[in-house]
């Protein structure tokens, strides 16, 4: 679903993932328009990161995927990573390595194959983590870095791509809540700046509707919801593929609230004691 006069950046074709004969994702089709946010939302085993990782290229797939337009099956690996950033969950960071030095690993897709970085790739580099508030940083090793040190780290070096797309994977699961805010209003922001298309997969069902622009909801590896996320974030469907009672709760502020509840409650619970 496009809008009106809006450009698809990314448009998935019945897009599938097995892994032997087990089925993660079933022929999913979906179109993201440019500067969109979209949110993956699921239970555990959904499909979120097959999906995503198919749309990285990283799994294999049935189906097609564009993106600005080219088939992803008729690109190079080089021009791929120069049209799309992914971010895993659990990135690999060489712990003696230094934060710029893994923002230069970024530049990769841009520089030939006997070639080595410029100083330009450098200054634009050097430019990010001044931009992400970790210049101070540049020198450190990965492994003496905070969680959110770290999560700005891994980002810069996504950023150095300079892809349209950029796929995030869980970003803000080794966070705190106060960091995850933090983590995500600057995507938010990095998104605006650069027109960058973001499609992350979130298990914070309420930051996942503060953040996103549509949601898509997976259960069991089938796209059962997608749209804006006071469409999508109903209480019968989420119940059901969560396997619990879930409420979507409007503050005064009008953002919506996804509580997961208790089969019991506290006054039920006292009721029964003597």
């Amino acid at each position: 679903m496009t809008t009106a006069g809006s450009t698809p950046m990314l448009e998935l074709d019945r897009l599938a993932v097995h892994y032997g004969a087990s089925v993660a994702v079933h022929a999913v089709s979906a179109s993201v328009t440019k500067g969109e946010w979209i949110g993956l939302i699921g239970a555990n085993g959904a499909g979120k990161s097959s999906l995503l990782r198919a749309m990285a290229q990283i799994v294999a797939h049935l189906g097609d995927l564009r993106v600005a337009g080219e088939s992803t099956a008729r690109l190079s690996r080089r021009r791929r990573a120069q049209l799309v950033a992914f971010v895993p969950q659990h990135p690999e960071l060489p712990a003696g390595m230094s934060v710029l030095d893994y923002t230069l690993l970024g530049r990769t897709p841009h520089i030939g194959y006997f070639g080595v970085e410029t100083d330009q790739d450098r200054r634009l580099c050097a430019d990010l983590l001044d931009h992400l508030g970790v210049a101070d940083l540049a020198d450190r090793h990965l492994s003496t870095l905070s969680g959110g040190e770290l999560q700005r780290a891994v980002l810069a070096r996504a950023l150095a791509q300079e892809a349209p797309v950029l796929l995030l994977d869980e970003p803000t699961s080794a966070l705190d809540l106060g960091r995850r805010m933090d983590a995500l209003e600057l995507v938010d922001s990095l998104r605006r700046q650069r027109g960058l298309t973001v499609v992350s997969a979130m298990h914070d069902l309420t930051l996942a509707a503060q953040f996103a622009d549509r949601l898509m909801l997976l259960s069991e590896g089938r796209l059962v919801a997608a749209g804006a996320p006071e469409d999508v974030l109903d209480e019968a469907v989420l119940s059901a593929c969560f396997g619990g009672p879930i409420r979507v709760i409007t503050d005064d502020d009008g953002q919506l609230l996804v509580v997961p509840q208790r089969a019991r409650t506290r006054t039920s619970r006292l009721a029964g004691t003597s």
